[in-house]
């Protein structure tokens, strides 16, 4: 019973300290990388209209977000985690990568961009993360 309490509060863990993460890098990014002029950023039917006005320069933090957010859910899943640990990270960064999706379908985002973020921002940290938890944990 202790594992299962303990696989749980690490899927917890890992979700919501790497949506703090996610969400910290992109309120950070959007200090650093201010929106480009004419973006209006209060709404999302606001940001849908003025979408076309970003540049590369403006999806660095959201990929950075999204892939940082991944890791580090993953990697604190796979540190708390009392069995299946890589199970745990990649389950985490899965739940990233779901979010991930439902923003591509409801934020309009060029291609490069979503091609990026999703095949490489979700899975591939999750695994990333796994695998240095087990090198942290040896």
């Amino acid at each position: 019973m202790q594992i299962v309490l303990r696989n749980i509060a690490a899927f917890i863990a890992g979700a919501i300290i790497g949506s703090l993460v996610n969400m910290g890098l992109i309120l950070i990014g959007s200090n650093l990388v201010p929106p480009p002029a004419g973006a209006d950023m209060s709404d999302l039917e606001k940001l849908r209209a003025s979408i076309h006005l970003f540049e590369p320069r403006h999806y660095l933090f959201p990929f950075l977000g999204h892939a940082g957010g991944a890791f580090i859910g993953g990697l604190v899943a796979y540190v708390i985690a009392g069995s299946r640990r890589m199970t745990f990270a990649i389950s985490v960064s899965a739940l990233f990568l779901i979010g991930g999706i439902i923003n591509a379908i409801i934020l309009p985002a060029p291609p490069w961009f979503l091609a990026l973020d999703l095949l490489v921002a979700y899975l591939p940290m999750g695994w990333a993360a796994g695998t240095l938890g087990r090198k942290i944990q040896r």
